[in-house]
């Protein structure tokens, strides 16, 4: 008991508060609405979709040291101008172990933007007014991800032999051989790309829709991987 007491008035003397009643309940309530929020937008929208454990653990933490980040140092008179640093930063951002898709790259700005708001809001913005912008954000999101778009248009790459079949004249009867190979019902589109006589191959480019909520990733990663391949 007395080693405490010291340790406070060792704070005291050198004018550092050990406790701020009031402000630490305020930082305990708005990380706990943003944790709730974070989860909500990628525990149950995001991961529900993707099923991407990879990015559902970076975001929850991104969100999470943003907004502690924001929130901390919100009494240094530089808010605006560290917020839109934070947006640039993590704006341009890209995780070198493989190239982040467009998707995953918007979710990762709403993250950080949800932090910021919630740690960044002053005493003239309430509680109710950041309250209707989370939950304006989740409707939206929610809408798109699992209302409105609920196709998708995917792409696979295919090594195909028949190169007999991609004249102009006979591209019904290409697609009608895609589809029966590949047991895809639905190819709207196919584009043939780069040629080999030698091997009587060539490389074709079929579109479908994807009728499932669960977007296949590994066509994607396929499509920006090759995206400018084909001559």
């Amino acid at each position: 008991m007395e080693t405490l007491l010291i340790i406070l008035d060792k704070f005291k003397m050198y004018n550092v508060d050990v406790i701020d009643p009031e402000g630490f309940l305020e930082l305990v309530l708005r990380f706990t609405l943003n944790t709730v929020v974070l989860l909500l937008l990628v525990r149950w929208i995001y991961y529900s979709t993707s099923r991407r454990k990879d990015y559902l653990f970076t975001y929850i933490l991104i969100g999470s040291i943003v907004f502690l980040l924001c929130y901390l140092l919100a009494n240094v008179k530089l808010q605006l101008g560290f917020a839109l640093g934070l947006f640039a930063i993590f704006g341009i951002m890209r995780f070198r172990t493989s190239q982040m898709p467009i998707k995953e790259m918007t979710y990762l700005f709403l993250v950080i933007a949800l932090s910021v708001i919630n740690a960044l809001a002053n005493k003239k913005v309430g509680l109710a007014e950041i309250i209707f912008t989370n939950i304006t954000i989740i409707l939206i999101t929610y809408g798109f991800e699992k209302r409105w778009l609920l196709t998708h248009e995917s792409v696979k790459n295919i090594i195909y032999e028949k190169i007999d079949l991609i004249k102009p004249e006979k591209y019904a009867e290409l697609i009608a051989d895609l589809q029966m190979r590949t047991g895809i019902s639905n190819i709207k589109r196919a584009e043939v790309g780069k040629i080999d006589f030698l091997r009587d191959i060539c490389r074709v480019k079929i579109y479908y829709e994807e009728t499932t909520l669960q977007i296949n990733m590994a066509d994607n990663e396929s499509r920006e991987s090759n995206n400018g391949d084909d001559d």
